[in-house]
């Protein structure tokens, strides 16, 4: 629900600041004051264009900001997918700002936002019906989902039909796809399922044949370096034997004097240390010897790998997930028409299952649509459209346009005159039934929901008397479950607001402005007066005016 309008700098009006509450909110004033200007800037607020012939004359930019109630779970929803973060319980704000030269922006809850978010959450904010309204009920995309909803058709088992048939065939149009591709690659397709299977790659091999070779490969470079150290420790002429051969003489001569003992000591801990070495390279040598043979198949293993890797333009460890994957291609190709028999099969029993429950949603739709076309005309006579027929269309469309939804198209269609051919709404009717057409659309649809807040723009245009009084009582009665907004000229319309606002033009001789008043009863009852009585108000307009009040 709307409940606060701030503009500034918008054409006549300098600085306004309106409250809105529940209910019906009247909008009065004599023909030129500016009720259009209002209307105007709270659809700039909506994501209307935003012309800089709006801003007025002498200042830099037009600024609209419109409060709204806390917004629903999915309005909250969209906006937060969009960037906009919302506070739970706390009011919707949206800010429009239009410069002189050109340019506009717009924020949400003091967020950047663009216009076309704007655009996109304002039907779930507000209606605006007036004249020339392309929008809404007027809008044939609309029709069938006000139907569903009048109708309370459910549309849940025809859309997971839908689900199954399309996904149906889409796995029918990739299987055909496949085939058809791989019966053109065939003869690559054998050589290379042929060739992969004779390698009989292995996840991680290529891994464990380069440690292997890394390893092999270290033997080989240590191995002379081994034989090396070998012939000068080992053997009758090594030096291990030399170290031993001097202990044995030092032994003979150790106790002529002490540094002859410590030198003996000393060429036996040389002995020791020296057959630990001996033990370390005999484990050395045994941990690093390698089979030359061994170490060139490995190679030759490992490079075959990687060439394969390199042909197909994947990783070694890819390839045997490659191999599968190809066997498996070429099986669906040898499989042929039997698989695709299947699917066939399934996509025509999913074809039947949405068939049935698309069936379902049509009877529904057409049983809505008449109770829809009983509720709608019950309207029409006491609007002074009685020589008026409306019809909701219900036809199936073809298979292109079938959806989760079903596969109808719905729109509403009237009729003005008596023989007169059926056509849609904005084709034949004028601006004053159109109004009243939508009125009775709202009237009819008015439990199954929409946008909190509606607007009527002169709804009441070339009507006067029974059939105002008629538009009157409709609108309060849609008043008791949304918030409505009407711009009127009807003093029977005026007479039934829950809030009267009156817009007024002023001049103090150089500058023109427009400006809105909230009317006390008093003042109300004078405005009444003057929409029945014109320039001069009569004590008898005014007697009139506290009837209708009274009345309302």
């Amino acid at each position: 629900m709307l409940t606060a309008l701030s503009i500034r700098d918008v054409v006549l009006i300098e600085a306004l600041d309106l409250d809105f509450g529940p209910g019906l909110g009247v909008l009065t004033g004599e023909t030129g004051a500016g009720k259009s200007i209002l209307l105007d800037a709270l659809g700039l607020a909506l994501g209307g264009r935003g012309d800089s012939g709006l801003v007025r004359h002498g200042a830099a930019q037009a600024v609209v900001t419109a409060s709204f109630e806390p917004p629903a779970a999915d309005l909250a929803a969209l906006l937060d997918g969009n960037g906009v973060e919302v506070e739970p319980g706390e009011p919707l704000l949206i800010r429009r700002i239009v410069k002189a030269d050109g340019g506009s922006r717009a924020f949400v809850n003091n967020q950047p936002a663009s216009a076309t978010l704007l655009r996109e959450i304002a039907p779930r904010l507000v209606e605006i019906h007036g004249q020339h309204d392309d929008r809404g009920l007027l809008n044939p995309r609309g029709h069938r989902a006000l139907l569903d909803a009048f109708g309370r058709v459910d549309i849940a088992d025809a859309g997971r039909a839908w689900s199954a048939y399309r996904e149906a065939e889409s796995a029918l149009a990739a299987a055909r796809a496949e085939i058809e591709t791989a019966a053109r690659d065939r003869e690559w397709l054998e050589h290379a399922v042929g060739e992969l299977r004779t390698l009989a790659p292995e996840p991680g091999e290529e891994e464990a044949l380069a440690d292997k070779r890394r390893s092999m490969q270290r033997a080989e470079k240590v191995a002379d370096d081994l034989a090396a150290i070998d012939a000068h420790l080992e053997g009758s002429d090594g030096g291990l034997a030399k170290l031993r051969q001097a202990a044995r003489v030092l032994e003979r001569v150790a106790a002529d004097h002490p540094a002859l003992a410590e030198a003996l000591a000393a060429v036996d801990r040389a002995v020791t240390e020296a057959d630990a070495a001996e033990d370390s390279l005999r484990e050395a040598r045994t941990a690093l010897s390698y089979d030359p043979r061994a170490l060139e198949d490995d190679e030759t293993r490992l490079f075959e790998l990687r060439a394969m890797a390199r042909k197909h333009r994947v990783q070694p460890d890819d390839l045997a997930a490659l191999a599968d994957d190809l066997a498996a291609r070429l099986e669906r190709l040898e499989a042929g028409e039997g698989g695709i028999a299947k699917l066939q099969a399934t996509v025509k029993t999913a074809h039947a299952a949405y068939d049935a429950a698309a069936a379902i949603v049509s009877d529904q739709r057409r049983a809505a649509a008449t109770r829809l076309d009983v509720a709608v005309a019950n309207e029409l006579a006491s609007l002074k459209l009685d020589a008026a027929r409306f019809k909701t269309v219900v036809a199936e469309v073809a298979a292109e346009g079938w959806s989760a939804a079903g596969r109808d198209r719905v729109e509403f269609e009237i009729s003005t005159n008596p023989g007169a051919p059926f056509a849609p709404l904005t084709k034949i009717a004028s601006g004053g039934e159109l109004s009243r057409f939508i009125l009775a659309l709202k009237v009819a649809l008015a439990e199954t929901g929409g946008a909190a807040t509606m607007v009527f723009d002169e709804i009441d245009r070339g009507v006067g008397g029974a059939v105002a009084s008629a538009i009157g009582e409709r609108l309060a009665r849609l008043a008791e479950s949304t918030q409505l907004l009407v711009v009127t000229h009807s003093p029977q319309v005026a007479a039934r607001g829950a809030a009267h606002l009156l817009i007024a033009k002023s001049s103090d001789g150089t500058v023109t402005r427009t400006g809105v008043r909230h009317l006390d009863e008093d003042d109300r009852r004078e405005e009444i007066a003057r929409m029945l009585s014109g320039a001069t108000i009569t004590d008898e307009a005014r007697a009139q005016a506290d009837r209708l009040l009274e009345t309302a």
